[in-house]
């Protein structure tokens, strides 16, 4: 019987290359979104893989929503916690209601999530979990004391969670990408997208099919052995 996994934020950038990427493996793939009803909608429509809505933040409809996959497609083998969001500001700027918001998604969602399937994953003695860091959670970056502290605890997260899961078959893994050329990128000022590439030793952006890349070798039925582990897929600009 094939995997089912749930992809989070799972309908555009990096989040649709890992759905398709899954999906290529054989895996039963729910991709969840968070608001963009339209552009979920076209995912579903293109891709055959079907789009759920809820907000990871909150951890009662993480636990609704796992359910209503697990009874469309099966048991829950596979989760990537990729679903993220941005409040950029200096510290004297942020206010609480903006750094809570990217912690309550950002990493609030990885326990949400992980509360929701890790029971069955332990149970049936198989699981992959793969959580999405950042480069700026390993090296921080101005006006991201948000961000960076939530993927910074992602990986902290990671480490603790796979020493849990490792007698159980349940591997906990964590990919930090550099920076990618998605949307979310392209909004950056050109020049201060030009000064970032500068700094990036292969001389380019990142694409998501690299970041799917690794997703796909860490869920893999062969990757048992892996578990408590960092991929920096960066290009050389941060090596940790």
């Amino acid at each position: 019987m094939a995997r089912v996994a749930i992809v989070t934020g799972g309908t555009r950038g990096i989040g649709e290359a890992i759905s398709l990427a899954l999906q290529d493996m054989g895996i039963v793939v729910a991709a969840n979104y968070a608001s963009n009803e339209d552009g979920a909608r076209d995912f579903a429509a293109r891709t055959g893989i079907p789009a759920y809505r809820w907000d990871v933040g909150d951890y009662e409809a993480c636990q609704t929503g796992c359910a209503l996959v697990a009874a469309a497609l099966g048991d829950v083998d596979i989760v990537v916690n990729n679903a993220g969001i941005t409040r950029d500001g200096t510290i004297l700027n942020m206010s609480y209601e903006d750094w809570k918001a990217v912690i309550d998604t950002n990493l609030g969602g990885c326990f949400n999530m992980t509360k929701a399937v890790f029971p069955g994953m332990r149970a049936r003695k198989w699981g992959r979990i793969v959580n999405i860091g950042s480069i700026n959670g390993q090296a921080g970056q101005y006006g991201q004391v948000n961000y960076a502290a939530a993927k910074s605890g992602i990986h902290g997260f990671t480490k603790a969670l796979a020493q849990e899961g490792a007698r159980v078959g349940v591997t906990v893994n964590a990919i930090a990408p550099g920076y990618i050329d998605t949307g979310m990128v392209a909004a950056v000022p050109a020049d201060v997208l030009e000064k970032i590439v500068a700094r990036i030793p292969t001389g380019r952006l990142g694409q998501a099919s690299e970041i799917a890349r690794g997703v796909a070798f860490l869920c893999a039925e062969e990757s048992g052995f892996v578990t408590g582990s960092t991929l920096s897929i960066n290009g050389g600009q941060h090596m940790y």
